[in-house]
């Protein structure tokens, strides 16, 4: 009977572990998310009004210039990955952009980073983007000014649009 008892129980305890082989997992999952990228840039307060100002002068909207204009703008990062962000100027309807402002119709448009209320170092804008800003996170930011100095010779006495676009590239 004592064998009888021991063969019931080797069985039993094989039985526990075959019946453990047998539940054993065969397959497992893998959480996985994805977000697709948002390259997206504006700018605040997005809007210069350098007024009526003399032929060959410039104004700036950098602060402690002298000119009555305080009105920095900023580049934001609105997407969710780091971006680099450019910045090109225009021609307006009678006027050209060009390094520097001469004869009747070339007028320049510059833009500065850093110091611009102090020490400002100013860039010539082109019709090509220019980079305004490398590795700006995401909610990030770039503060920049904007100087116009107008042709010296100006002919024509309208209101020009002399726009600015900021592109954001990754």
């Amino acid at each position: 009977m004592k064998s009888l008892i021991a063969s019931i129980m080797v069985l039993g305890l094989v039985g526990l572990v075959v019946g453990a082989v047998v539940k054993a997992v065969t397959e497992a999952s893998v959480a996985a998310t994805v977000t697709v990228q948002n390259i997206s840039v504006s700018v605040a307060d997005g809007t210069v009004a350098y007024g009526t100002i003399s032929a060959g002068a410039s104004r700036s909207t950098a602060l402690g210039d002298g000119d009555a204009i305080d009105d920095s703008q900023t580049a934001n990062n609105d997407g969710n990955v780091t971006e680099t962000l450019n910045i090109r100027g225009t021609n307006s309807g009678a006027w050209t952009l060009a390094g520097t402002a001469s004869g009747a119709t070339d007028y320049s448009h510059k833009f500065c980073t850093t110091t611009c209320d102090t020490a400002p170092t100013w860039t010539a804008l082109t019709a090509s983007n220019q980079t305004l800003a490398l590795g700006v996170i995401s909610t990030g930011s770039q503060v920049f000014d904007l100087q116009i100095t107008t042709p010296p010779s100006a002919t024509d006495y309208t209101t020009q649009s002399v726009n600015v676009t900021v592109q954001a590239t990754i």
